[in-house]
């Protein structure tokens, strides 16, 4: 099976530094094989024979990067299936926009549109969210750094409980062409 992993937070203003030779290597300490990052913002596919859940091996990279670089980091795995799936439900023109004004955020768990019920989608067009299996895709027409929506929806308030990360479309493209 061929997995990506998905860091939250790391290579940001300097904080929680993973460099990517050593976030490889640590995925093939872990038994992984075939390991390649994209970026530096902690996005890695690679293929296992482990027959360990998403939420398994998620758990056993999160330990080791604690490990080894003494800070914890949240981490979603996701099959290329299920990439695969996102990327072609989006409900937005995907073929029409920018790499930068399409986004997508993992959710560590489903979630129902009822978390979102306080955000009242008229007070800020063009901008739009969309809900889907286990993701939020965004449209922010001038880019994420400028959104006001994406800044609402990253409230905590409305992410209590569950790990998100967010991925700008052409990574989400990328993170799907790497794993086929």
């Amino acid at each position: 099976m061929t997995y990506a992993a998905l860091l939250r937070g790391i290579n940001v203003s300097g904080h929680k530094k993973v460099p990517m030779a050593e976030l490889r290597e640590l995925l093939a300490a872990l038994g992984h094989r075939d390991v390649r990052t994209y970026l530096q913002s902690g996005n890695a596919v690679f293929t296992t024979d482990a027959e360990d859940s998403e939420d398994a091996l998620a758990t056993a990279l999160e330990r080791a990067v604690e490990q080894h670089f003494g800070f914890s980091v949240d981490c979603l795995v996701r099959s290329g299936a299920y990439l695969a799936a996102v990327a072609d439900a989006c409900p937005f023109p995907a073929a029409e926009l920018e790499g930068k004004q399409l986004h997508v955020t993992y959710f560590s768990r489903p979630v129902t549109a009822d978390r979102f019920t306080s955000v009242d989608p008229a007070a800020y067009l063009p901008e739009e969210f969309r809900l889907g299996d286990r993701a939020l895709y965004l449209y922010a027409p001038d880019g994420l750094g400028r959104s006001k929506l994406a800044e609402v929806l990253a409230r905590p308030a409305l992410l209590k409980g569950i790990s998100a990360t967010t991925r700008n479309w052409n990574t989400v493209a990328k993170l799907v062409e790497m794993t086929r």
